[in-house]
This record gives C-alpha cells, sequence and structure tokens, in this order.
C-alpha cells in the first residue's frame, strides 16, 4: 500500500468504510469524516447477538443516556406537598418550597446522613411557595408565594427586599407599581444578576430590577381573544435571555422577544397550545432557540418549533397533572426531556418520573419515585444529579437521585458523613432565656370584663349571702337535719309534733279564726271601735241609670 497514491474524500461527506489493512500494521487507516456514536445506531440489532436490539431493556437504555438513578437520598421536613426546588449553580445549596407555606435551605458541604436543612423559614403568611429561582452568580434567590409580592433573599436566608403590590382599584395594570393578585411564578434572568419575571393571576407579567423594590421595569399584558383578564400561570426566560414565554389560564402560550422598543404585543402567539380553560403549568426553551416545550394541566406535554406553531411537533398524553407547579426539564445534553405524573383519586399508579427521548420524540424510561405525585424536577448540570419533589396532603419530600460513578459531589458529599454519637461526658450548659414580657412590669393588664368576671366569682368581693347549708351543721351555723335541736327532731320521730302548715290552705286557716275575732276582740280592736267612723260606700252608677 506504500506505493499507491492516497485516497483523496469526496466532496461530499459520505462515511465510507475503512480500508482493509493487514494484520501488522499497527493502526487502520479511515477515509472520510469519523464514524458516528453508538448512540445513533440504536435501532440496529447487535449482530452477536441477533436475539437482542440496542434499545431494548432499561440496562441499555441507561448506558446510552447514562442517567444516574442507581442511588437516591430523600430531603424530608415538609408537613405538604413540595411545590418547587431550586440548586444554585455551583451546586452547593438545595432550596425547597411547599404548600406548608415554609422555605428550607439544605448545604451539602455541612450536612450529614441524617439530611437535616439548616435553616427554614415562612415568606408569606399563609400563603403557598410557588417558585423558587437563584441568581446567576448564586448570592441571592427570588422566591415567589402565593401573595401579590415577591421577595429576595441573600444566600442565607435573610430578606434582602421585597417589591411593592399594586393597586387594586386601578383598571389599567399598566399604570399599578405592581401586582394586584397572587403571583404564579417567577425566574431569575440566565445572564443579567439585577433583572427578575415574574407571572401573577391579574393577568401580567412584569420584569423587575432587584436594585429598586419600588417599581417595576416592564409590563406585559398578554394578548386576548376578548376582552377581560386571564391568569398568567407560567413564565420563563429563553437559555440567552433574550426571549420570554408566557403561558395563560386559557391554554394558550405567547412569546415576546427582547428588543429596543419592545411592548405588550407578542412575537408568537399559540392561541390554542392547550385545552381551553386548563392551565398551562410549566414551560421551558431549548439552547436552540426555536424549540419549546409546554406542560398543562390536560395532561399533556407537547413539543413545538418556533418556526412553525400551528401544529405542535409532538403530542404526549396520558400524563395526569394536578398541580400548577408540575414543570418540565431537560438533560444536560439535552437529548432528554423529564416530567412528572400526579396521583389520581383512586389510582393504584404512584408518581412517575416519564424520560423522553427528544430526537426520536418517545419515551424511553420510567422512573417509580414515590407512591406520592411528583411535581417539580431539575437534573443539575455541574452535579449531574436528578432532583424531584413529591408529596400530598400529609408530607412532602425532595428525591435526589445519583450514581456514584457518574454524579459528582452533591449528595455524594453529606451521604458519607455519619452523624456523630453522643459520650457520656457531653455536657451542655442550658441557657437562661430572660422573656422581658414574663416581668410585672412589660404584662398586659387584663380587660375590665375578664376582672368584673373574676369578682364576680370572689364570694368576698361580691358578697355573696351564705349558701345554705345541706347538712350538719358546721361553723356555728345551724344545719339542716329536721330540726336545729336533739329535742325538737325527736318529739318530730317520735310524733309528737306534726307539721300540717304544708297540707292547709291558708285562706282557710285564716277564716276559722273570724267569729272568734268578733266575739272576744283584743287589744287594738276594743280602743277603735268607739271612734271608727261608719263606712259610707257610693251608689252603683247602675241603679242611677236604671231610674232615669
Amino acid at each position: 500500500m506504500g506505493s499507491t497514491e492516497p485516497l483523496k474524500p469526496p466532496e461530499i461527506p459520505v462515511p465510507f468504510p475503512p480500508i482493509e489493512t493487514p494484520a501488522d500494521d499497527a493502526h487502520e487507516i479511515e477515509i472520510g469524516p469519523p464514524r458516528p456514536p453508538p448512540a445513533a445506531s440504536l435501532d440496529s440489532t447487535d449482530d452477536e447477538d441477533g436475539d437482542t436490539e440496542g434499545d431494548d431493556g432499561e440496562d441499555g437504555d441507561e448506558e446510552i443516556y447514562r442517567v444516574p438513578m442507581s442511588n437516591e437520598i430523600i430531603l424530608k421536613g415538609h408537613t405538604k406537598v413540595v411545590s418547587t426546588v431550586a440548586v444554585d449553580p455551583t451546586g452547593t445549596r438545595v432550596l425547597s418550597g411547599s404548600y406548608d407555606y415554609s422555605v428550607r435551605m439544605y448545604d451539602f458541604q455541612g450536612m450529614d446522613a441524617r439530611l437535616q436543612s439548616f435553616r427554614q423559614f415562612e415568606p408569606f403568611e399563609g400563603h403557598q411557595v410557588r417558585a423558587l429561582s437563584w441568581s446567576p452568580t448564586a448570592d441571592r434567590f427570588l422566591c415567589v408565594t402565593g401573595s401579590a409580592q415577591a421577595k429576595i433573599y441573600d444566600r442565607d436566608g435573610l430578606t434582602l427586599g421585597e417589591f411593592l403590590r399594586g393597586d387594586m382599584y386601578i383598571r389599567d395594570l399598566k399604570n399599578t407599581k405592581g401586582h394586584i393578585s397572587g403571583l404564579t411564578g417567577g425566574e431569575w434572568h440566565p445572564k443579567e444578576k439585577q433583572t427578575i419575571l415574574t407571572s401573577s393571576e391579574d393577568g401580567s407579567l412584569r420584569v423587575w430590577d432587584v436594585n429598586d423594590f419600588k417599581s417595576q421595569t416592564q409590563v406585559i399584558k398578554p394578548k386576548l381573544a376578548r376582552p377581560g383578564r386571564v391568569a398568567v400561570t407560567a413564565c420563563t426566560w429563553g437559555l440567552d435571555g433574550k426571549c420570554m414565554a408566557g403561558g395563560l389560564g386559557n391554554g394558550s402560550v405567547q412569546i415576546w422577544n427582547i428588543k429596543s422598543g419592545w411592548g405588550s404585543r407578542p412575537d408568537i402567539y399559540i392561541e390554542r397550545a392547550h385545552k381551553d380553560g386548563e392551565d398551562v403549568s410549566g414551560l421551558k426553551f431549548a439552547s436552540d432557540g426555536f424549540t419549546l416545550f409546554s406542560r398543562s394541566l390536560d395532561e399533556t406535554l407537547k413539543v413545538w418549533d418556533l418556526r412553525s406553531t400551528k401544529t405542535a411537533v409532538k403530542v404526549f398524553s396520558d400524563l395526569p397533572n394536578l398541580y400548577q407547579q408540575t414543570n418540565v426539564a431537560l438533560s444536560p445534553d439535552e437529548n432528554l426531556i423529564l416530567t412528572g405524573t400526579s396521583v389520581e383519586k383512586g389510582g393504584s399508579v404512584g408518581g412517575i418520573l416519564h424520560l423522553f427521548d427528544r430526537r426520536r420524540l418517545e419515551l424511553v424510561r420510567k422512573i417509580g419515585v414515590s407512591s406520592q405525585s411528583v411535581v417539580c424536577c431539575l437534573w443539575h448540570k455541574r452535579l449531574n444529579q436528578i432532583l424531584a419533589t413529591t408529596g400530598d396532603k400529609k408530607e412532602g419530600g425532595t428525591h435526589i437521585l445519583y450514581d456514584p460513578a457518574l454524579s459528582e459531589r452533591g449528595a455524594l458529599v453529606c451521604v458519607g458523613r455519619a452523624p456523630r454519637k453522643k459520650s457520656v461526658e457531653d455536657f451542655e450548659a442550658r441557657p437562661v432565656i430572660h422573656h422581658p414580657h414574663a416581668l410585672p412590669l412589660f404584662r398586659d393588664e387584663p380587660s375590665r370584663k375578664r376582672q368584673r368576671e373574676k369578682a364576680r366569682s370572689d364570694p368576698i368581693k361580691s358578697k355573696r349571702p351564705d349558701l345554705p347549708v345541706t347538712g350538719p351543721g358546721h361553723g356555728g351555723r345551724v344545719g339542716s337535719t329536721k330540726g336545729s335541736l336533739l329535742t325538737q327532731y325527736l318529739l318530730k320521730e317520735g310524733g309528737l309534733i306534726k307539721e300540717t302548715w304544708m297540707e292547709e290552705d291558708p285562706r282557710e286557716a285564716i277564716l276559722k279564726y273570724a267569729d272568734v275575732a268578733a266575739k272576744d276582740p283584743k287589744f287594738i280592736a276594743p280602743a277603735y271601735a268607739q271612734t271608727q267612723p261608719k263606712t259610707i260606700f257610693a251608689s252603683s252608677d247602675s241603679d242611677e241609670e236604671e231610674k232615669k
């Protein structure tokens, strides 16, 4: 072969089979571009084993897509379903928000095998946590609750500020300084560390500057088929931050390109992206800039090509969804699409994490995460670990799937740390807590009503008369044993003293002495008998009328 001229590759890059060389050659010569990777030949059968295919079986899929799922840990602590989760870009801290109104913060570097959170707080009393998002510099994060005001916290969970609430009596939303109804979602700009995006039930999206909490920088009112207000249920930035998307409660999806002089008019309007009346729960852009994934309460996941939005490229159905925070995520290489499913009432199937191949647009794997609903999921690029939030009305948790051979840091750091065993020699001085309100000087005076009730129950202050004695006398008081003296008691028991006054008629008892009093008057009656005037009664009017 040394004497022959080398073959020139053709102008069209068609892969040629390698030229066979003698066995004594140190290497084999290939002409043309390199062979495609093994992932490109998924549908081809193995020549050695004719009964097995490249895409058959879970082990084959795991090798092809390298899904980190061999090990699992669960971050517990919430008492209701965990609706959102966020991991900072460095992969050291995890935020989880729940319907129990609280946010928990976890630190992989500081946790041990007990997997306990180092901080817990309630952003807004009585409002569910709906979205959490880290800044690109990982020094702050955004917290979105069911209230109309989003809050910004630092890396340690201390409040830096909250945005204003708009005037609900102003009809035009562009003239309000903030949202007037509960928030539904929010996300930090992927490139700019001072810009965030929020969506609300008042039917608007707003762009904010975190350096100025008093007003927003842009108000977007989505396009509607008829006048009114329709809630914006989901929002997201493009991966480069040059566009944004919003999903509405009427099933439509709208996209705006950020440019000079841009306003509320959408650049792309998909009127019937999902079923009318079903909220869009999640949106996600691909890095190519023209592929969009949307998740809705109509139990579907749709893939859109923004260059032609008449029909969806692919519709994945039969994906139960009962939560407005159910999202859609991508793998770090964007070859897989992830989304979770909810547990239907009376259903026997638990929450499942579905993985779809983006190129072939088909289901490649189901991961049974929990017996509860799977709401929010993400695949962290730096850690190469999958996080999925689950829960129901009683409890909630965050499942972290990882593989020691594929994943880095994150869960691997804290799992290997066993908690310290307590020693018998351990001693901890109990701190003395000084409560200022426990002193009489700082006590609240009781109300007058309570003072009156307390005085009324006191027999001395209320001057209550003595209650009748029901038994033998005591304390100088005569008892009620059928007579105050022993002789009276014995005479009554012997029948010598009879008490007949309870059986007699009082009128008859008085009239029986009328004749005796008239015949033998005593004391007062004889003295006045001679001086008393004679009683003269007036004649009846009826007699006078009869005489007339």
